[in-house]
Formats: structure tokens, C-alpha cells, sequence
């Protein structure tokens, strides 16, 4: 077994924080800005000077090659390597870097592949400046149109297409990831559990299922002071009930559910007017069918009128639960035994491009603990041991499977 450099991972996080850095600790780093154009140049360097063979398709995302002796399709890490806004310097970020490690410890052993390794930087994951979060990964993998997502503008007006082609990173169509014998993702956890349990890594089994609806609630304007309480037909009052009784339903459902009421609109929005629309968003996870289908039947059976305002619910977007290779999980967790590392089974309530490459390419993810489970904030911290060790479990799970895939073994999607 091989150990990465702890201390040259440390490093190479902290220099990729330095594009984008914010001044309380964190970065903002949107996709195809300058900070990200400025680190995707430097990971392009660093895996230049590893005898890597880089190649930039035509959604920008990067693919560095290692070559192995056997001409067969690679073992594939990686991540993203944009941010939220004032966001962390972990997110996305240590996926790529964990794998740049893994390629320079197998480099200071002289250890020969037989099997290509790649690794990869997805574009616009976050979603942050260009929506749909996921987007390149998206287009590759048939669950976006490429014409649609060129047109995506940011809050700036700028297309998604013209920061392509300012970036100096529009490739080709025909680089895009179309085959791999597997796909792996390190990611920081997002969430308290692996602190909460005192746990080390991970095992992610799945990306939960998830639907967003949106509530519209329409009542009628009047003036704040001289409508008597009982003459009124106030949105804002029913969105109060509404969201309380759903509080309260979705709760008794099942204890592993989350739901968040994230968005609110309130019209006209003026504190002496008593508004005549109230719109807020229910977004709702779980990894069994059956549970998602039990939200939606509850959102679907609001009652179309209370208080004399009408009620009207509306899906936005929902997304099955994607599970992910069952023995590439077993090797993650084997790896974790062979260091000593603890390992938990657990599903990703977060959405990673892993879950659209899943359907490509048998895939799996390896998660390391979050600190008071912050993410997306510049208070986002994972301990550097804890990343030290993530990349120890990814490069011993790489060459596992190198071993496996050499001798002929096979990994499928289950």
C-alpha cells in the first residue's frame, strides 16, 4: 500500500484557495471567470509536469491522461474545480487535487499502470454562475441539450457560450468522456454525520432522490391599516398555515426525510400593503420511491382555497435516486480496512456530477468529514488529515481496481 504526501496535498490546497480567495477564508471561484481560468491553468500545469496528456472538449471540461501499458479506457477521478460564492476551499476542489495526489505518489514510486488513469475537472458544476448546477457533466452524459445550455445567462447578462469562448477553454466534442472501466469522485462530506459518528470515510452509495415544488398562494392587495382582519384575503397568513401543516405531515412520514422551504416571494413586498401573492419552494429527499411518492401526493392534496386566497402547487423538477456501483463500494470500504481507516455506507443528500456520469460509467464517491458539516460558506473546513486520508483510500482503491481490470475482471452498473 502507498501513502500520499500529506504535506504536498496541504499544499496544493491551500495554492488553488489563492484562486478566487475571499478575505474571510474562503473562495469565490465561479465557473469560467478569471480566478477559474487561472486555476484550471495551473492543474493543467501540475499535471503537464506528471507526463500527463491534457485534452479540453467542447464544454471545457479537462481531462488529463496517465497512460497505461494495456490500450484500454481509463479509471477515472475527479471533480470541479469552481466555486459557490464566498464558498469554501474544500468543495469540488479536493476531488481534483486528492487525484492529482494520488497520480504524483504513484510518480514517486515508480509505479507502473497497467490500466490508464484520468482525471478530470467538471465545468460548472455549482451552478453558481450558469444554472443548471451539474451542467457539463449533464451534457455529456445526454441529461442537458448542449444548444440550451449555451444560452444559460449569468446575473451579468453573459451567456454561458461567450464565457466559453473568453476562456480559452472550448475544446472539442470529440474529447468528451464517452468511456471509462470506472469512475470514482472524492468529495467532502456537506453534512455533520461522519463527525457526528466519529467516522473517518464515507462509502457513498447513492445520490438521494429529490423533488422541488413551488407554492403560489394569490390573496388581494389592500392597505395595511384600514382593512379590518376580518375583511382580508392575505397570502402571506395561508403560506404561514400552509407551510406549518406541511411541517407537520412530512415529518410523520419517515424520520430519514429532509424537506426545506428555501424560497420566498412576496408581492408587492411593501410593508404597508397587504400582499396579493406569496410564492415559496418545498425542496424534499429521501433515497425509497415510495417516499418521494407520499411528499408528492401530500403537495398534490393542498386545498385549492383557504382564507379566500387560492392555492396553487406547481413541480419544478424532481430526479430519481441514482445508486451507484455496489462493487466499487465494496473496494472503497476494503481500502478503508487495509489502512484502518473507520468506513460508514451512506447516500449523498447533495447532488455530484457522479450521478449523472453513474449512468455512463460504473461509478462511485468517497466522502471525507466536513466540520460542523459547513458547506457553501467560507466557514467550510475538512481537516488536512482527513484529506491526507480520503486520498490514501482513493489511490489504494485505484490500484485495486488496476489489478482487477488487468487480470481481466469486470465492473458493470448494478
Amino acid at each position: 500500500m502507498y501513502k500520499c504526501n500529506s504535506r504536498r496535498l496541504q499544499d496544493s490546497i491551500e495554492q488553488f484557495s489563492q484562486f478566487g480567495a475571499t478575505i474571510n477564508g474562503g473562495v469565490t471561484r465561479l465557473s469560467l471567470s478569471n480566478e477559474d481560468v487561472l486555476a484550471r491553468d495551473y492543474f493543467c500545469k501540475c499535471c503537464e509536469e506528471l507526463g500527463m496528456e491534457i485534452k479540453v472538449d467542447d464544454m471545457a471540461n479537462i481531462y488529463a491522461l496517465l497512460p497505461g501499458k494495456k490500450e484500454v479506457p481509463p479509471i477515472v477521478m475527479g471533480s470541479h474545480l469552481d466555486s459557490v460564492e464566498k464558498g469554501g476551499k474544500f468543495d469540488g476542489v479536493l476531488g481534483v487535487l486528492t487525484a492529482l495526489e494520488a497520480i504524483r505518489t504513484l510518480k514517486d514510486n515508480d509505479v507502473e499502470l497497467d490500466v490508464p488513469l484520468m482525471i478530470v475537472n467538471f465545468t460548472n458544476e455549482e451552478g453558481a454562475r450558469f444554472d443548471p448546477a451539474m451542467m457539463s457533466s449533464g451534457v455529456i452524459a445526454s441529461k442537458f441539450e448542449k444548444d440550451k445550455m449555451l444560452q444559460s445567462v449569468d446575473k451579468n447578462g453573459m451567456s454561458f457560450q461567450e464565457a466559453l469562448k473568453a476562456s480559452g477553454y472550448e475544446g472539442y466534442p470529440q474529447h468528451r468522456l464517452k468511456e471509462a472501466l470506472a469512475y470514482i469522485e472524492l468529495h467532502i462530506e456537506q453534512g455533520p454525520v461522519l463527525e457526528a459518528k466519529q467516522l473517518e470515510i464515507g462509502v457513498v452509495q447513492g445520490v438521494l432522490g429529490m423533488v422541488c415544488y413551488e407554492i403560489t398562494i394569490t390573496g388581494e392587495s389592500n392597505h395595511a391599516g384600514t382593512t379590518p382582519m376580518s375583511m382580508r384575503k392575505d397570502p402571506m397568513i395561508v403560506a404561514a398555515k400552509t407551510m406549518l401543516s406541511l411541517y407537520e405531515q412530512l415529518g410523520e412520514i419517515d424520520e430519514q426525510l429532509v424537506f426545506t422551504f428555501g424560497r420566498m416571494n412576496v408581492f408587492p413586498n411593501i410593508h404597508t400593503v397587504i400582499p396579493n401573492k406569496v410564492t415559496f419552494t418545498i425542496d424534499s429527499r429521501h433515497q425509497k420511491p415510495d417516499v418521494m411518492q407520499r411528499v408528492e401526493e401530500i403537495l398534490n392534496a393542498l386545498p385549492t382555497e383557504d382564507m379566500g386566497c387560492r392555492i396553487q402547487p406547481v413541480k419544478l423538477w424532481g430526479r430519481d435516486t441514482v445508486m451507484f456501483d455496489t462493487q466499487i463500494c465494496d473496494e472503497i470500504e476494503m481500502s478503508c480496512q487495509r489502512f484502518g481507516y473507520s468506513a460508514h455506507r451512506m447516500f449523498s443528500g447533495a447532488g455530484h456530477d457522479a450521478q449523472y456520469i453513474a449512468n455512463m460509467i460504473p461509478s462511485a464517491m468517497i466522502f471525507v468529514p466536513s466540520i460542523h458539516g459547513k458547506s457553501h460558506c467560507e466557514e467550510e473546513e475538512t481537516s488536512f488529515e482527513d484529506c491526507a486520508k480520503g486520498a490514501d483510500v482513493l489511490l489504494e482503491t485505484v490500484l485495486t481496481m488496476q489489478t482487477k481490470f488487468s487480470i481481466g475482471a469486470s465492473y458493470t452498473l448494478n
